[in-house]
């Protein structure tokens, strides 16, 4: 790590609209991640943990499923450090699954379900994982990996945790035909569960990974980050305290779980406070009023275009906000006209977050009694963060632009088995270790950070980070690409989309077209890493250094749409 110093900020008290009440540092509980499900299964063992298409789990139960489960992975000789993939939707069975791992002393390693078996192949490759929990509708992209490199696969079917009779109608994923299992190397969720095997004891701390969640950066494959129990519990436990989550909260778990802002927010603050979670395994904006108003939703985590999506539902009646009190998201900013439609109609005001997979989440939330429009908000508990010339690194003053930097509990320990991509993104000031975010932004007179620009190559797809090196290296390999390049576009409902300008090899020219390279694309990377725009160019700008300007082209491209 490099080693630099200056003046540190750290937001607390002092900052004039720091959440009334609140303390600058929290203490949090210590030891594995897992016994925060344990604490509230002791504390409110008969309130509902889950609400699930009309099925209700209450914390006893749910504890009692993890220590089976994780028997189970005992028995398979699941060990301490080993990792463990966790491929599947939201259900129960992730909220299960995620929990069981831990307790056996193991790394969850959260993986997209959108990714293709190439993409799920390079998870496990790269983590060393031998066992993976699957949703049954993924079960096909898995199996090729049996035999090597994994061993065991645990099949969840989601509908296995609705009743027989659901409230909601289920999505077609739940109503598909179970698949039938194979004898050798695939094992039924629920007969894991059942199967009768004990729990070992905890064995893993504080200081020890729990979780490694793959970002998607400048590299051309995904890097995992390793977060340790520590992590996992102050920012569960820091977004509880700053929304007020507690055991009557009544939360959404509709963000994805497998990826941080999802699985911290939605998913292990409400298990920290002891709240119930209404989870949904896809999205379906039509059952909303109705989930809403059955559970009396307090707390939603969303992304805009979801809210945009629920109040366009002709099922849509407002009567379903009565009970919320925060409203909250991040990944895109809202729109100004359906903020100020919250507020006039709901008295709702949209908080919004910021955080990385570096981070485990969130680092920056709006105050909710202040939150500003298409801001990050200011520095959370225990958290610094700063702006620096990206160049020098030295500190700027209030109000200019630079690097983002971050300093907290929640910055990752490094990236698994990358020490240089790790001293890059790492650096030692005043004694912390802080985070280089590799976004541009300022802080303005109040302490609210608001984001610019990127220094680093990333294009943000409703919340979901692409890596344009990786879409050009999967490109790469159809026959007719001779070069290529991938940036970001406006989108109107995504925020961004992807891009592609690609230089076809000359004996190509005339007989291939965007769709056949689309086509190509589907059957390489997952849906949102896929090219929105294919664009035929006969070159691409260089560099100074000979390389393809791609800065070059995506500011024409912004300048252009804007």
């Amino acid at each position: 790590m490099t080693q630099i110093t200056s003046r540190q900020f750290r937001t607390g008290p002092e900052s004039p609209h720091w959440p009334g009440g609140f303390a600058a540092h929290i203490e949090v509980p210590e030891g594995n991640a897992a016994l925060n499900l344990e604490a509230s299964a002791r504390r409110w063992p008969t309130r509902p943990a889950l609400h699930y298409y009309g099925q209700t789990t209450l914390y006893a139960d749910l504890q009692a499923q993890v220590v089976a489960l994780a028997g189970y992975l005992l028995h398979l000789g699941v060990a301490q450090g080993d990792r463990v993939l966790l491929y599947m939707q939201n259900a129960p069975q992730f909220v299960i699954a995620f929990h069981a791992i831990l307790r056996t002393n193991a790394i969850v390693v959260p993986v997209n379900p959108m990714n293709k078996t190439d993409e799920l192949l390079h998870y496990a490759q790269d983590s060393g994982a031998r066992v993976a929990f699957v949703g049954d509708e993924l079960l096909e992209r898995a199996r090729p990996l049996k035999g090597a490199p994994l061993d065991h696969l645990i099949v969840a079917y989601y509908a296995d945790a609705a009743p027989e009779t659901p409230l909601d109608p289920l999505p077609p994923v739940m109503q598909a035909a179970r698949t039938r299992l194979e004898p050798w190397g695939e094992v039924d969720f629920n007969v894991a569960l059942d199967a009768g095997h004990v729990a070992g004891p905890i064995t893993t701390g504080s200081n020890d990974i729990a979780v490694m969640p793959y970002s998607s950066g400048t590299t051309a494959r995904p890097k995992a980050c390793m977060h340790r129990h520590s992590t996992v519990t102050f920012t569960a436990a820091a977004q509880a305290k700053w929304y007020g989550l507690d055991q009557t909260s009544v939360m959404t778990s509709f963000m994805p779980l497998f990826h941080v802002a999802g699985m911290q927010a939605s998913m292990s603050a409400g298990i920290f406070t002891g709240a119930a979670l209404v989870l949904m395994t896809r999205w379906d904006r039509n059952i909303i009023p109705a989930l809403f108003t059955r559970h009396k939703v307090t707390w939603w985590s969303a992304a805009p275009t979801m809210i945009v999506d629920v109040m366009a539902s002709a099922r849509f009646d407002p009567i379903c906000f009565e009970w919320l009190k925060v409203l909250t998201g991040g990944g895109a900013s809202m729109p100004a006209a359906v903020s100020a439609r919250l507020q006039d109609r709901y008295d709702l005001r949209f908080c919004e977050g910021y955080g990385l997979t570096e981070t485990l989440s969130a680092t920056h939330i709006n105050p909710t009694a202040n939150p500003k429009p298409q801001c990050l908000g200011i520095a959370i508990f225990d958290t610094s963060s700063i702006i620096v010339d990206p160049v020098t690194l030295a500190e700027l003053p209030q109000g200019e632009t630079g690097e983002i930097l971050v300093a907290g509990p929640q910055v990752m320990a490094g990236y698994w088995n990358r020490p240089e991509d790790t001293a890059d993104a790492l650096i030692t000031r005043d004694g912390e270790v802080w985070l280089r975010t590799g976004d541009l932004g300022y802080v303005d007179e109040e302490g609210y950070f608001f984001i610019q620009d990127r220094l680093k190559r990333m294009i943000n797809v409703s919340g979901y980070n692409v890596s344009p090196a990786e879409c050009e290296m999967l490109l790469y390999r159809h026959e007719a690409v001779q070069e290529c390049c991938v940036i970001s576009t406006p989108d109107p409902y995504q925020g961004e989309a992807v891009k592609a300008l690609i230089v076809l090899e000359p004996e190509q020219e005339g007989r291939i077209d965007a769709a056949q390279i689309l086509d190509f694309a589907r059957s390489q990377m997952a849906a949102y890493k896929l090219p929105k725009h294919v664009v035929f160019v006969p070159s691409l700008p260089r560099s100074g250094t000979t390389k393809v300007d791609w800065r070059a082209l995506q500011d024409a491209e912004w300048k252009g749409r804007q």
